[in-house]
């Protein structure tokens, strides 16, 4: 199934919920519509959907325009931030119903197989009632999977579990989609989720779609400032600088090696952009270092995040591993040039990480 939207729009009022954009989702596989709240993501959904029309532009499915399609015509499955399970019935009875409405065999057999793929085949003789938040999710994603339907979206289906349970659902999602034969649309607001599912992302800000290609590609490779922060968590450290014949130099005097485009002009205003994970606290051959002092330092699983006020401006370094450091000492942090970002002053990408050229 090849979902496409054609130039759609969306109004409300006075207000632009989505501005004009074209988006074809690449048949059979996941698409994550990746921003931050109210960038446009479920406003995006219901239109694909059907649950709401565009207020221009048109959406078709295989060539076909569907736009006035109701969504009870639409062979869509949907799973939201809510567990949204039929509470007067039993776990098996609400992964069954969509197999019953198409009037299936072996339903049973199906049944299992899918509590099985999810891991809730303990639960089928329970009500809803008597389930856990991670367990009811669990439920409606194994009823959406049963529909078996050409398109599948998932708006935010895991924000509302806890760290332990999300994770968990994350690992199994991947391979649960490459399953089925559905198109996927996800939606979150984690860049690492975007980067767990693979396939393609969409990177949506303030109604506006931003960048679409394959994850990878987009995250390597932001087309923009607005796109780097929104692909990048802890957000990406951004360091004012200017053009030189060489490189750039930052602010407080050093200069990076980067062979930036011939057309930039050597005094051009620029913002070198680096993440968090980029930055170390031993020097390798090659590396520029910055001397700082330690803010914060928080540790979040297996990583430590050491907040420092240098030269450069306030850094955020992603450590692996769990460190520890006193408030107020110093500390240098170490770059290797070759994985620092540069921006135009238009915001725009001019060089990347083992890529050259503007985008």
């Amino acid at each position: 199934m090849r979902l496409a939207l054609d130039s759609i729009s969306k109004k409300v009022g006075a207000q632009t919920w989505l501005h004009e954009m074209r988006l074809a989702l690449h048949s059979g596989a996941v698409t994550v519509l990746l921003g931050a709240t109210q960038a446009g993501k479920t406003s995006l959904m219901r239109i694909m959907a059907g649950l709401d029309p565009p207020t221009a532009g048109r959406v078709t499915v295989d060539g076909v325009d569907v736009t006035g399609m109701p969504v009870r015509e639409r062979n869509v499955a949907m799973v939201y931030q809510q567990f949204i399970n039929y509470p007067s019935m039993k776990v098996a009875a609400n992964i069954a119903s969509p197999l019953k409405l198409r009037g299936e065999k072996n339903i049973e057999a199906r049944v299992r197989e899918l509590a099985s793929r999810l891991h809730i085949e303990m639960l089928l003789e329970r009500y809803p009632s008597e389930l856990s938040g991670g367990q009811q999710q669990r439920v409606a994603l194994a009823r959406a999977l049963a529909k078996g339907a050409p398109l599948m979206l998932l708006d935010e289906p895991l924000v509302n579990l806890d760290y332990k349970l999300r994770e968990e659902l994350r690992e199994e999602l991947s391979p649960l989609f490459a399953a089925g034969q559905s198109t996927v649309v996800y939606a979150t607001t984690e860049p690492g989720e975007a980067l767990l599912l693979g396939g393609y992302t969409a990177v949506l800000d303030e109604g506006r779609l931003l960048q679409y290609g394959p994850t990878a590609d987009v995250f390597h490779a932001p087309d923009s400032l607005r796109v780097a922060r929104a692909f990048s968590d802890p957000p990406m450290n951004l360091v004012a600088a200017s053009a030189t014949a060489q490189g750039v130099r930052l602010q407080g005097g050093a200069e990076l090696a980067l062979p930036l485009p011939q057309d930039m002009a050597a005094t051009a205003e620029l913002t070198m952009g680096v993440r968090a994970s980029a930055l170390r606290v031993q020097a390798r051959p090659g590396d520029v270092g910055v001397a700082g002092v330690v803010e914060l330092s928080e540790i979040s699983g297996s990583d430590t995040f050491v907040h420092a006020c240098t030269p450069w401006g306030g850094l955020v370094a992603q450590l692996t591993g769990v460190h520890y450091f006193e408030l107020g000492t110093a500390i240098t942090l170490h770059l290797d040039p070759a994985q620092a970002y540069v921006f135009g002053a238009d915001g725009r990408l001019a060089w990347a990480p083992a890529r050259q050229g503007r985008r």
